[in-house]
């Protein structure tokens, strides 16, 4: 409210003072005959008080450029005739950028928070844009004359580009243009116009000038990538459009890009073709979840009206349908299917030579591009005692025949949490130990509270918070000792599953060797085209980042096989801004877009709308009341920041609100929608509904009110 107050007093005072310059026609004292005609006593003035006219122009300087207020051409010619052309100079200069700055912080102050609160997806890109060439941008515009520079004073406030970067470049991108307007002061008495200083010819040298850090970026991008080539001998021809090196999502998408266009691909996988998704990722998890689901919804009988439900399953079996359906899906993903969509699949280690060269069972492939899609492993903790032990990971968990009587769960994350859950399901005791504060740590605190009731309920311990001290196995079993709030204690169990991450496969096929630059978190640094250090090596799904789905390694495989397939004739860079995900737990949790803490993170002023699914007839009658539908909104418009949905089938529930997303559609968009009775995804449009009724127009109700009123009478 303070601030609210202190924006409309500046606000006020600004146009005040504007206003007041107008009505008392101070612009006549800006004017290039009023300066003509007292130009003589203000050189007297300034002979007989040279600091103190210094100071006072320069003061005038400042407020003119701060309020935008016209004549800023005269005052800079007023400052050759009075001071000459270095002292002129140097004032105008130093004016001129306060001025600039000065507006350039009312700006700031006064309108940057509410757009960037209502523009914030838009305005990402622009200020990452920024960051990355900001000083480009502003000293080209900064040198062309013919530019408003007061405009760009209010509208680079409204970015996030930095006091000092402004105050710098604004200094030094306006000091040509002043110094000829300064020059052309010390004829001033000779002038009848301000048309003749900047000539045509003038204009066009300071636009070359504006321009010539984006023509030299080509230039010194083509010398760099001469330099990082130079110890590389290019063949003369290539065998290969691209060489892919690994056969997961990534890797096959790139393929089935690359061969629907007509290019020569070869695939390179050293283990088996789907990668982690078929063989040890998401196929196998989904298998196992929808055989736990059944198990546990069998447990609740009593909750559809049935009075028992007894099951007889054997674990072994349910892990063995698990292998079949990767077999049922392998045929997506196979070697025949690839080879036959012209595709050629090669088995083996691929080994990179170099930017142009790929060796796998001792023959060289010579290629144009070079795209890689090594995946990720299941991250290792280091814990004393673990490693010596028996463990699983969310690759070994599938080759599990006996059926755990204890499973003790390392990670409260997505794979984790799936896991614990079918377990437990399936009859075995589970312990999700857990380091981080809650469980579902990436999503709102409101979905970790709802799910951990959930698992308290179904019997899964859940411990956070705690640092494990060490694995050891002795005559009475195996035992984990945690410390939780400084105190130690041991936990027995029979099989461990570590679920902490995964981590990118960097090593081992010649990246190394080449100096492929990694990000602290240890994947390939990759430029807005999914490039490496070497152009023509590109990289893509979980080896890249930052989100390791199988639907985020597709989309990137579709930036990094297109770029590298008609480069440098047309380029895309990788859109993040609409990506939705999902685990699978009973309820799912599915979210795209901002969650709450990123949005506070954001600085972004956002509302909340909830719906909860308690109030919905197709959850009362499939007796699945938990969870809720949650929308962030920024304050006063139903554009779409995030959602978040904790419901059974969440997954499917998510993607009318990715699409609205992708698509600039709001809130009232989908209220308007028909949706199917009774559905889920009501849900959607109800709390469409939530957020219309909170944001109805008060004064047009009433106006109804009496208008209803006054057609009954």
């Amino acid at each position: 409210m303070k601030k609210h107050g202190s924006k409309t007093f500046i606000l006020a005072a600004i146009s005040f003072s504007i206003l007041f310059f107008f009505l008392l026609d101070g612009q006549q004292y800006l004017s290039l005959q009023f300066v003509k005609a007292n130009l003589g006593l203000l050189k007297d003035y300034v002979a007989a008080n040279t600091l103190l006219s210094a100071v006072t122009y320069v003061g005038i300087y400042v407020i003119a450029a701060a309020l935008s207020l016209p004549g800023a051409a005269v005052l800079t010619l007023t400052g050759g005739a009075l001071f000459g052309i270095y002292l002129g100079t140097g004032l105008v200069s130093l004016a001129s950028t306060t001025g600039a700055c000065l507006a350039f912080l009312a700006s700031r102050f006064l309108f940057q928070e509410s757009i960037q609160n209502k523009f914030g997806g838009q305005l990402k890109s622009i200020n990452q844009g920024l960051k990355k060439d900001g000083a480009t941008y502003l000293l080209t515009l900064r040198l062309v004359p013919a530019f408003p520079f007061f405009l760009v004073n209010l509208v680079m406030g409204l970015t996030q580009i930095p006091l000092n970067k402004f105050f710098l470049y604004s200094l030094i991108g306006m000091l040509p243009g002043t110094f000829v307007y300064v020059n052309a002061g010390e004829k001033l008495s000779e002038l009848e116009s301000l048309k003749g200083i900047l000539s045509f010819d003038v204009i066009f040298a300071f636009a070359v000038l504006g321009l010539f850090p984006f023509f030299t970026k080509p230039i010194l991008s083509y010398f760099k990538n001469r330099k990082i080539y130079a110890p590389f001998k290019r063949p003369k021809s290539y065998e290969y459009n691209i060489v892919v090196i690994g056969a997961g999502s990534a890797g096959l998408v790139t393929s089935y890009i690359g061969a629907a266009t007509k290019s020569k691909v070869a695939l390179i996988e050293k283990h088996k073709m789907g990668g982690d998704c078929l063989n040890t990722g998401c196929v196998p998890s989904k298998a196992l979840i929808r055989s736990a689901r059944f198990v546990r919804e069998s447990k609740i009988a009593a909750k559809y009206g049935i009075r028992s439900s007894e099951l007889n399953f054997d674990f072994a079996e349910v892990m063995e349908r698990v292998q079949t359906v990767i077999k049922k899906i392998e045929p997506h993903d196979s070697v025949d299917r690839y080879s036959s969509l012209g595709v050629e699949c090669i088995s083996g280690t691929a080994k990179i030579i170099n930017p142009f060269q790929v060796e796998v069972n001792g023959r060289i492939l010579t290629t144009k591009n070079i795209v890689i899609a090594t995946g990720a492993r299941p991250r290792m903790p280091s814990i004393p005692g673990l490693v010596e032990g028996e463990f699983f990971t969310s690759d070994t968990i599938w080759n599990l025949r006996k059926q755990p009587r204890h499973l003790v769960v390392i990670g409260g994350g997505p794979i984790g949490c799936e896991l614990a859950q079918a377990f437990r399901s399936l009859g075995s005791r589970v312990t999700i130990l857990d380091a981080a504060p809650r469980i579902f740590l990436r999503e709102d605190m409101q979905v970790s509270e709802l799910m951990a009731e959930v698992f308290a309920k179904e019997g899964i311990d859940v411990l956070n918070g705690i640092s494990i001290e060490n694995f050891s196995t002795g005559p009475e079993g195996r035992f984990v000792r945690i410390k939780q709030d400084g105190k130690e204690r041991d936990i027995s169990f029979d099989e461990v599953l570590v679920a902490v991450g995964r981590q990118a496969n960097v090593t081992g096929f010649g990246a190394e060797e080449l100096g492929l630059e990694l990000t602290p978190q240890g994947t390939f640094a990759v430029d807005e085209y999914l490039r490496t250090k070497y152009p023509n090596i590109y990289a893509c799904g979980d080896v890249v980042g930052p989100y390791q789905f199988t639907h985020a390694a597709a989309h990137q495989a579709w930036f990094a096989s297109v770029n590298a397939l008609f480069a440098p004739f047309k380029k895309f860079k990788i859109d993040y801004r609409v990506l939705p995900w999902a685990t699978f737990t009973s309820p799912e949790v599915a979210r795209v877009g901002l969650s709450e803490a990123e949005a506070q993170k954001d600085g972004i002023d956002y509302e909340t709308t909830i719906y909860h699914l308690d109030d919905l007839d197709r959850a009362i009658a499939d007796s699945a009341e938990e969870g809720f539908v949650k929308v962030l909104t920024p304050r006063g418009s139903d554009k779409i920041l995030g959602v978040t949905i904790v419901a059974d089938h969440a997954s499917d529930m998510l993607p009318e609100f990715v699409t609205a997303m992708k698509y600039g559609l709001g809130l009232n968009k989908i209220l308007g929608t028909i949706h199917s009775y009774p559905t889920m995804t009501e849900a959607n449009k109800y709390v469409a509904g939530v957020w219309r009724r909170a944001h109805a127009p008060e004064l047009a109700l009433k106006f109804l009110k009496w208008y209803h009123s006054w057609r009954k009478a």
